[in-house]
């Protein structure tokens, strides 16, 4: 069966929906801040991200991220937040086979970044040692310069493994569930132990 166009994008408003929740983004200084959020990603133009290169990738990541960001409600306007959601987004993009076909999103997984909040940074941290990463703000106080060394970190880990970033996140989580509620160290699973 062909595919139009508005089927492409029910799937992606589907996911900005999905995707975007009050565990996504809570706290964040502004009611409103996930429907903002939701509206933003079901547009976007997901070619901007199709890249050679990951510099490339990276650089239409930034752009969209201040977009998003300007597009959150006053007082919500956390770069933190936007990355997160942006790269929350992404990697559900990126596992649809549909929207990653049509718009040749392929080779993103490898670049793309892992989603930052409080019990990624708690592991990551762990896993480096004190004092190596710094200290974690909080989402809504997260900026580039800070969130730079939780995401080479990640990257070595996961290069280590042979994984993305992207399923480091998924650990993570899978990892805070089977525990009830207690964050485990990221990679420390069965199936990823180093």
């Amino acid at each position: 069966m062909k595919k139009d166009d508005r089927f492409y994008w029910d799937m992606q408003r589907y996911i900005a929906v999905t995707t975007i929740g009050p565990s996504t983004l809570r706290n964040q200084g502004a009611s409103g801040v996930i429907k903002a959020a939701q509206k933003y990603l079901a547009v976007v133009d997901l070619a901007e991200f199709n890249a050679e290169k990951e510099e490339e990738f990276l650089s239409a990541l930034d752009v969209q991220t201040d977009r998003l960001r300007a597009a959150l409600p006053s007082g919500a306007q956390h770069w933190g937040a936007a990355r997160k959601a942006l790269n929350v987004f992404l990697r559900d993009v990126c596992y649809n086979r549909f929207l990653c076909e049509k718009h040749g999103l392929a080779s993103l997984e490898d670049w793309m970044e892992i989603p930052l909040d409080g019990l990624v940074a708690q592991a990551l941290k762990r896993k480096a040692g004190r004092g190596r990463l710094p200290r974690w703000p909080g989402i809504s106080e997260l900026t580039p310069d800070v969130s730079g060394p939780f995401q080479a970190f990640a990257r070595r880990i996961a290069a280590s493994m042979g994984i993305s970033r992207m399923r480091l996140w998924v650990e993570e989580r899978e990892g805070n569930s089977a525990s009830g509620g207690r964050a485990n160290e990221v990679g420390t699973s069965a199936r990823f132990e180093l």
